[in-house]
């Protein structure tokens, strides 16, 4: 606003303006017209923005000699697992802002050392674990034992240590779902494979113990601070109680797989207190946040995320579409509103087939969600590149 007095002075009111400097001209920009990340942070929830994610984050592939074993013995599971990822780091880089990590007990170490099915290959390719940490006691990282067991980060505690350094390195990013996904299937492999203990309660307080040997808790996203000063986290979603990105920039968020296992590590009493991860649950129930559907449908997704339910999908999976080159489980899961979509193909790691992936437009790895965005979001304020 300008104020012309009798004199002819013309006095500018800086309140209604900002002053820009532009390769050396002075521009007045109206504040009404601008919107900053930090403004869009203070209002915009991350159940309100949608981020592309990796499935088995952490899979390093199998060598050559091993494929050509198991493709042999297997040849419809080979051909479901040939992908693989780069480490952890590189795919934050990429804008990757949720990651997948199974986890398999292993208390007294070494349980997981020779699997039976690719040892009598592993010879002929390089060494996966030169640090011996298959060997230590803790949770390890891999897709199946006897079968599938490289990863860029082999136990849970190295996986975490990779994603905090990066986090700590980039401090604006926006929140990192990591999905945990407590293996629960025994494989049965020509010898009688390697079997593992069934998670219980005692065995997820030693599961959180690993994570807080990381992370912080001021670093991590929990449920009692969702539920706040509601009854349950059911109430408290429903009223729009997931943070601000003001609030979660910077941090992580946990997010147990398990349906079957939510019980267990709740304790049974249904409220979460004191736990660090949301589990998968039933709608409805009080401790319900988190929903996972891996394939839809896109109603049902689509009804959840208008609830206030963080949703997580996948695009694609079993290498199915990237052999094809078939968009319309990618296209649907996108349009869903589903906070996090899952692939084994982002921008970054395109099929070889078909070039196949999965990103936003323009190779985007996070928008504002179809769904249930606030007006006005805007896109290129989400991540700005120095976060990438």
């Amino acid at each position: 606003m300008e104020e012309i007095h009798e004199d002819g002075r013309i006095t500018l009111t800086l309140q209604k303006i900002a002053v820009v400097t532009c390769t050396g001209w002075l521009l007045l920009v109206p504040l009404s017209a601008q919107t900053t990340s930090v403004s869009q942070d203070q209002s915009l929830h991350i159940n309100q923005i949608q981020v592309i994610g990796t499935h088995n984050s952490y899979r390093a592939g199998l060598t050559p000699a091993e494929a050509a074993l198991l493709s042999q013995q297997e040849r419809r599971l080979s051909q479901s697992i040939d992908y693989r990822h780069a480490p952890l780091d590189q795919q934050l880089t990429a804008g990757v802002r949720q990651i997948e990590l199974d986890v398999f007990p292993d208390r007294q170490g070494g349980r997981f050392t020779h699997p039976p099915v690719t040892s009598p290959a592993a010879s002929a390719g390089p060494n996966f674990d030169p640090e011996g940490e298959m060997q230590k006691p803790g949770f390890k990282v891999m897709h199946m034992q006897d079968i599938d067991q490289h990863s860029t980060c082999l136990t849970l505690v190295h996986c975490l240590a990779i994603v905090r350094t990066w986090s700590r390195q980039h401090p604006e990013h926006l929140p990192v779902f990591i999905l945990i996904d407590c293996k629960t299937a025994r494989i049965a492999g020509p010898s009688g494979g390697v079997t593992f203990e069934s998670m219980t309660p005692v065995l997820f307080d030693a599961l959180q113990g690993e994570i807080l040997s990381v992370f912080p808790p001021g670093e991590i996203i929990t449920p009692d601070q969702v539920r706040g000063a509601h009854a349950t986290l059911l109430q408290a979603i429903s009223a729009g109680g997931w943070p601000t990105l003001a609030a979660a920039r910077g941090k992580v968020i946990f997010l147990l797989d398990n349906l079957d296992l939510a019980s267990v590590y709740d304790r049974g009493d249904g409220a979460l207190r004191g736990r660090i991860l949301f589990p998968h649950t039933t709608p409805g129930t009080p401790d319900s946040a988190f929903v996972e559907l891996s394939q839809g449908p896109r109603g049902k997704i689509e009804a959840l995320v208008r609830q206030g339910y963080l949703v997580r999908t996948r695009a694609d999976a079993d290498t199915r579409e990237a052999r094809a080159g078939s968009t319309l489980r990618r296209d649907e899961a996108l349009a869903s509103g589903a906070q996090l979509i899952s692939t084994d193909y982002p921008a970054s790691e395109p099929a070889a087939w078909t070039g196949y992936s999965v990103s936003f437009a323009q190779g985007s790895m996070a928008r504002c969600n179809p769904i249930n965005q606030p007006p006005a979001c805007r896109n290129d304020l989400l991540e700005p590149p120095a976060q990438r």
